[in-house]
């Protein structure tokens, strides 16, 4: 190997090759501190106002300078802001960290620094296989670790309903739902979606359909919301059964979870449930063809270490729900990175 192969280049920023990987490769670093203070509460007790690392520290029980030298690295990639007494105030980007935040991140802050954390540490066993490293990592499939776990439960829960709220509130800007009279959110969780179209559009109903324990919250919320009589709640298994009379389908976050087999096997049954021509609405990442960095492709991974699911793309949606009697008529993006593939029944 000559030694000009050897000397560093620098790409167009400036920063050479082996630099770059570095960073990459350090990247837990940063999101681990994310999971440390979401954990903590950082964000929640700085809610009123500035506080100092002492004062911080103090609250929590944890060690001053350890606790400075964490803020002090996340301040410098935006989540807090450091004055020169070491004093430290919420950004726009750290407020996403505070527990009763619209669209709140802090469970999923949580939910990446422990269960998942722990899953990718066996990601290899999934490029061995091709199978979900977190079955291999304990013994069992996520919904299934999840029922048996009440405290994972009530973290992934939060997770997901947070990270709904941003979609939903997404999908209701970009997608026109006027004319509409009853939609089917199926695998609809604690029906963020379903709500938030409902309180867009006054003159539509809703039912909320998924496992019976998840309904249990979607109650509750959907209550909250003043929205109790244009919503049905439904418990079932999209496997076996899904509820029919609606003018339009919505699975939201839910096809990215199962592998085609699965997949088809939901779509069937709402195919079943579906007159003919009437909309379903897919809310997942579509990979495109760029080679540039894509955020679908690192939840593409994640799937596949997590649940054994998968990102798809526009001519894998499309053959897939051919093979459920569904036509793709458009792919529509929206302000975050999940799509809304609209297909009708033939």
């Amino acid at each position: 190997m000559s030694a000009n192969h050897l000397q560093p280049t620098k790409q167009a920023n400036g920063t050479s090759p082996a630099m770059t990987l570095r960073e990459m490769l350090t990247g837990y670093w940063v999101s681990q501190s994310i999971y440390a203070v979401a954990k903590l509460g950082v964000a929640d007790l700085l809610g009123d106002g500035p506080k100092s690392d002492e004062q911080l520290a103090t609250s929590l029980g944890v060690d001053k300078s350890a606790l400075y030298r964490m803020l002090r690295t996340l301040s410098s990639y935006g989540l807090f802001a450091e004055d020169e007494k070491h004093n430290f105030a919420l950004t726009p980007l750290g407020s996403l960290l505070q527990t009763e935040a619209p669209g709140s991140m802090r469970a999923m802050a949580v939910w990446n620094g422990e269960l998942s954390y722990r899953v990718w540490g066996a990601v290899m066993h999934s490029l061995e296989t091709g199978q979900p490293a977190l079955s291999h990592a304990l013994g069992k499939r996520l919904f299934e670790y999840l029922s048996q776990n009440p405290e994972s439960r009530q973290v992934f829960d939060a997770a997901m309903t947070g990270l709904a709220t941003q979609v939903s509130q997404a999908v209701t800007a970009a997608y026109d739902f006027s004319g509409l009279k009853r939609i089917v959110d199926v695998g609809g969780g604690e029906g963020t979606l379903a709500t938030t179209i409902l309180l867009a559009h006054p003159e539509m109903k809703a039912v909320v359909f998924d496992l019976p324990a998840a309904v249990e919250n979607a109650r509750e919320q959907i209550e909250l919301t003043g929205l109790g009589s244009r919503c049905e709640v439904v418990g079932g298994d999209f496997f076996a059964h899904v509820p029919p009379g609606g003018d339009c389908y919505l699975l939201s976050s839910v096809i990215h979870d199962w592998d085609d087999e699965h997949s088809l096997r939901i779509l069937k049954q709402c195919r079943a449930a579906m007159d003919q021509g009437t909309r379903l609405l897919i809310v997942d990442c579509v990979i495109t063809d760029t080679t540039e960095p894509q955020f679908s492709k690192l939840l593409d991974l994640q799937m596949l270490v997590v649940t054994g699911g998968l990102e798809r793309t526009a001519a894998r949606f499309t053959e897939l729900l051919a093979a459920a009697e569904f036509r793709v008529t458009r792919i529509i993006r929206t302000a975050v990175p999940e799509s809304i593939v609209e297909a009708v029944a033939i």
